[in-house]
């Protein structure tokens, strides 16, 4: 199974969104494999958008995730990596399609409701960023056996 990180990011907390999106999620078919509530600070940002960190919008995007505490969630699932993007849509809500969670929830690049890693191996090194391995659990959702196929279920 793959794991990915998901931020709820502070427009989505102050919106009371968090819950709504996080059941998209779960109907789908991914699994919290771990959840908490932090408040960012600079030397997490600082390593978390590194490579932002030349933008000229680095200040503002910086000041925006620790004015609020956010939710950090692992989701785990067959491929993920790739299902919670598309389901996130493109950066840009305002040009993010209906039915995606920016496409519904965001009007704002900056504030777009929430993050997702962007590969396998961004994913990893974001994970292991926000949560310790005790904070992480794999199971067996009981409706395991309905979401996949009986040779997708090793994946």
């Amino acid at each position: 199974m793959e794991r990915t990180l998901i931020i709820f990011k502070p427009d989505a907390v102050q919106r009371g969104l968090v819950g709504k999106i996080l059941a998209r999620f779960e109907e789908r078919g991914l699994q919290i494999a771990g959840m908490k509530m932090e408040q960012l600070n600079d030397d997490m940002l600082q390593e978390h958008y590194a490579h932002l960190r030349d933008k000229p919008f680095f200040a503002k995007l910086t000041r925006f995730m620790k004015s609020v505490p956010v939710v950090l969630a692992v989701l785990e699932g067959v491929e993920a990596v790739d299902i919670a993007r598309k389901m996130c849509g493109v950066t840009n809500s305002r040009e993010a399609l209906p039915g995606t969670i920016r496409g519904d929830y965001g009007m704002s690049v900056q504030s777009n409701v929430i993050h997702a890693s962007d590969s396998k191996e961004t994913a990893k090194k974001e994970v292991a960023r926000f949560f310790a391995a005790k904070e992480l659990f794999h199971y067996e959702r009981a409706d395991f056996h309905t979401v996949y196929a009986e040779d997708e279920r090793n994946k």
